[in-house]
C-alpha cells in the first residue's frame, strides 16, 4: 500500500464554519490541490463522506486501484476525509471510491469540488488549478456603475454548443468563442452575455441543467483557462457575464452527487422533498448545513476566479413550494401548515445576502414563474434578496396577444396593458428565452400570425414593444434575426438566413434598439420605478393603439411610444402631449432598413395647444403599419 501522508488545509475555525454551515469559500479546502509539503509536490485531497467507512483515491496513478491511497477520516465528526499523495501532477485522472458503513454499499464518486472533468461521456474528475493572469482591470473597477439597476442591461442568451459550430458540426471552443461570440456581441450591442449552464455536465439533451461538476466548466469546448479567456474578453469589450446556476436539482448519475457516500448526502432524504417528478432528478437539503454551504461556496467560487458578474437562478419557483408539480398526497406541509419550502427560502434569503455582501456590483437574477412576493426586494425588508427576476407574466401575456390574427386584438389590449398594473412590484426582466422556442412551441418569428410580410412586421413590432416597456431585457440567440426553425441544441443557428433582408433587417433593429436604450435614460434610468413610465392612451381598443411616455431623471429627455398593432395605416392620429414643444422621430420599427414599408410622420412635429388624451398639448401622427415609433423632444 502508498502511503498517504497526514496533512490538512483545515483548521478548527474552518471546520465550526463548515458544520454550522457558514463556510462559503469551500473549494479552497474541500477538492483536489496542487501543493508542496515538505519540499515533495503533490497533491492534496479532501472529501466529504461522513457515512464512509474508508475513502481510497483511485485513477490513473494507480491503475485505479480500491485501497492503494486511503484518506485518513478527521477526528473532530465533520465527516472529512482527507491526506496528501506525493507526486501526483496537473491532468492527472481521479475518483473516490467510498465504501460505506451501510450496508457494504460501494461508490465511485466524481469530486464534488473538482475544478475540471474529462470530457463526457467519461466521468473521471481532473486535477487542474484555477491559475490564470486577468487582463480585465478596466471592466472590473467599473462594474459597479455598468451592473447597477438604473443602466441598460440587455442580455443575450447563449447556448455554447449550438450558437455556431465548426467544420463538421464540431463544437467551437472557448477560444474560438472568445472571437466570433465577442465580435458579434460587439456588433449587435448587447450588454450583457447569458450563458445557459457551463458547469459539467454528462446529457447534452439536458443543455447544461443537469449537473454533475459544480465547480468545472465544461470540458466540451476546452480548458477551465480557456473559459476564462472568454470571459477576460468580452469584459475587455465591455460585455457582462451572466451564468445559469443551477442549485434546485441534480442528476442521479452514478458518478455525481446522488447517494453520494451511501447516504443521502446531498438531497433530502425524504422523496417527497428530494425527488422531483419534472425532471425525474433529486433535490437538494436545504436545511442541512453542509449543503447550503456547498452550495453557497459554488455561487461564491464563479464570481470570484472566473470574474463572473451574475448569476441567474434556475427553476426557483420549484424550490419555494413543496407541492411543485405533486400531486395531493405527494407532498408535506411545512411546520404551519403551508406550502412554502422554508428551509428553501432560508437558503435563497443567505445566497443573496452572501453574495452581495462580497461582491461590489454583480446581481442576481430569479428565473420564479409565480407570484411569489418580493423576491427582488433586499432580505432587511422580508425579501428573498434577488436584484431581478424574469417577468414571466409579461411574456406569456405579451406571445399570447401577438400569436392572435391582428383583426381580432381590438378584443384583448388587456393582455398587453395588464402588465403595467404590477411591473413595478419587482425588479423585472422581459425574457424571450429558450424555453420559448422549443418543444413545439415555434419560433418567435413563427408564433407571428399572417403572411411573410405581417410576421416580420408583427417581429419588429414585439422586439420594439420589449425595448420601450419598462424593465430589462433578455433575447435568446437566433431570435435577434428572426431564425425561423425552432432551437436545436445538437446544429448550429440558421446563420445563412442574413442573406435575406427581412432576417438581416430584424438583425439591425436589434442593433438599432440596443443603441436606442443605452443611449437614451429615460428608458433605463427609472426602469423599476413608476415614476419612470406614463400612460397617454391605453384605451384605444378600437384601433389597437397604444401610447405611453418613458421617464428618466431629466424631463427634457423623455420619450413618446406609440406601438400600432395592426397593419392598416392610420392617418392624423392624435396624441396628447404634456407641454408645448416639437418633436423628431428617433425609432420607426416600419423603416426600409428594417424591411417595412417605410411609412414615417414628418421628421419633425409641432405640437398644437389642442387637448386631447386629458392634456392641454396634442400632435398628429402618421402611424406605420404593425409598428412601434418613438419620439424625442426637441
Amino acid at each position: 500500500m502508498t502511503k498517504v501522508i497526514t496533512h490538512s488545509l483545515f483548521t478548527d475555525f474552518d471546520i465550526d464554519l463548515f458544520k454550522a454551515g457558514k463556510h462559503f469559500r469551500l473549494y479552497e479546502k474541500l477538492g483536489a490541490h496542487l501543493i508542496e509539503v515538505d519540499g515533495v509536490k503533490g497533491v492534496y485531497f479532501a472529501v466529504w463522506a461522513p457515512t464512509a467507512q474508508s475513502v481510497s483515491v483511485v485513477g490513473d496513478f494507480n491503475y485505479w486501484t480500491q485501497g492503494e491511497h486511503l484518506l485518513q477520516v478527521r477526528w473532530d465528526s465533520s465527516g472529512i476525509w482527507e491526506g496528501f499523495i506525493p507526486n501526483i501532477e496537473k491532468g492527472a485522472l481521479y475518483k473516490y471510491k467510498i465504501q460505506s458503513n451501510i450496508d457494504g454499499i460501494v461508490t465511485e464518486k466524481a469530486d464534488p469540488f473538482a475544478l475540471y472533468c474529462e470530457k463526457p461521456p467519461h466521468t473521471a474528475s481532473v486535477v487542474w488549478d484555477v491559475d490564470y493572469k486577468w487582463k480585465d482591470e478596466n471592466w472590473m473597477q467599473s462594474r459597479k456603475e455598468k451592473n447597477a439597476l438604473d443602466k441598460p442591461y440587455s442580455v443575450y442568451e447563449v447556448h455554447l454548443g449550438s450558437w455556431k459550430r465548426g467544420d463538421h458540426n464540431r463544437f467551437l471552443t472557448y477560444l474560438e468563442l472568445a472571437e466570433d461570440l465577442v465580435s458579434y456581441l460587439k456588433e449587435t450591442g448587447f450588454t450583457h452575455v447569458e450563458f445557459m449552464p457551463v458547469m459539467e455536465y454528462p446529457y447534452d439533451p439536458s443543455w447544461g441543467y443537469q449537473l454533475t461538476g459544480y465547480f468545472a466548466p465544461t470540458s466540451r469546448f476546452g480548458k477551465p483557462q480557456d473559459f476564462m479567456v472568454l470571459v477576460d474578453k468580452l469584459h475587455q469589450a465591455g460585455i457582462g457575464v451572466i451564468l445559469d446556476w443551477v442549485p434546485s436539482h441534480f442528476p442521479d448519475d452514478a458518478h455525481g452527487l446522488g447517494f453520494f457516500d451511501g447516504s443521502h448526502l446531498y438531497e433530502h432524504p425524504d422523496r417527497r422533498k428530494g425527488y422531483h417528478p419534472d425532471w425525474k432528478s433529486l433535490v437538494f437539503n436545504y436545511g442541512r448545513n453542509e449543503v447550503r454551504a456547498f452550495l453557497i461556496s459554488n455561487a461564491v467560487f464563479w464570481l470570484q476566479h472566473y470574474h463572473v458578474d451574475g448569476l441567474r437562478v434556475d427553476a426557483v419557483a420549484s424550490m419555494l413550494y413543496l407541492d411543485y408539480s405533486r400531486k395531493e398526497g405527494e407532498w408535506e406541509p411545512n411546520i404551519y401548515g403551508g406550502r412554502e419550502n422554508l428551509n428553501t427560502i432560508s437558503f435563497l434569503k443567505e445566497f443573496n445576502e452572501v453574495i452581495y455582501a462580497n461582491f461590489e456590483g454583480v446581481q442576481t437574477i430569479a428565473e420564479e414563474s409565480t407570484s411569489y412576493p418580493m423576491v427582488s426586494r433586499p432580505t432587511f425588508s422580508g425579501g428573498l434578496g434577488f436584484g431581478m427576476k424574469w417577468m414571466m407574466g409579461w411574456m406569456h401575456d405579451t406571445l399570447k396577444y401577438f400569436q392572435k390574427e391582428t383583426v381580432y386584438r381590438k378584443y384583448h389590449q388587456n393582455d398587453l396593458t395588464f402588465s403595467m398594473t404590477y411591473a413595478f412590484t419587482e425588479n423585472f426582466m422581459l425574457p424571450f428565452s429558450h424555453d420559448e422556442v422549443v418543444y413545439g412551441k415555434k419560433s418567435i418569428a413563427n408564433k407571428m400570425p399572417g403572411d411573410e410580410w405581417q410576421k416580420f412586421g408583427n417581429l419588429r413590432l414585439l422586439y420594439g414593444y420589449m425595448f420601450t416597456h419598462p424593465g430589462t431585457k433578455l433575447l435568446f440567440m437566433g431570435s435577434e434575426f428572426g431564425q425561423s426553425n425552432e432551437w436545436n441544441f445538437e446544429s448550429s443557428l440558421d446563420w445563412h438566413l442574413l442573406q435575406y433582408d427581412y432576417h438581416s433587417g430584424v438583425k439591425k433593429l436589434i442593433t438599432d434598439l440596443n443603441q436606442l436604450y443605452k443611449f437614451h435614460p429615460a428608458l433605463y434610468e427609472k426602469q423599476f420605478s413608476g415614476e419612470g413610465f406614463e400612460w397617454i392612451n391605453y384605451s384605444d381598443h378600437q384601433n389597437a393603439v397604444l401610447s405611453y411616455i418613458r421617464k428618466g431623471n431629466n424631463s427634457d429627455e423623455d420619450l413618446i411610444v406609440v406601438c400600432n398593432f395592426t397593419q392598416v395605416v392610420r392617418e392624423n392620429y392624435r396624441i396628447g402631449i404634456p407641454k408645448k414643444a416639437k418633436l423628431k422621430e428617433i425609432f420607426n420599427s416600419d423603416a426600409v432598413i428594417y424591411g417595412g414599408s417605410g411609412v414615417a410622420s414628418a421628421q419633425i412635429l409641432n405640437t398644437e395647444s389642442k387637448s386631447y388624451d386629458g392634456r392641454d398639448f396634442s400632435v398628429e401622427l402618421l402611424l406605420p403599419p404593425l409598428s412601434v415609433t418613438v419620439y424625442s423632444f426637441v
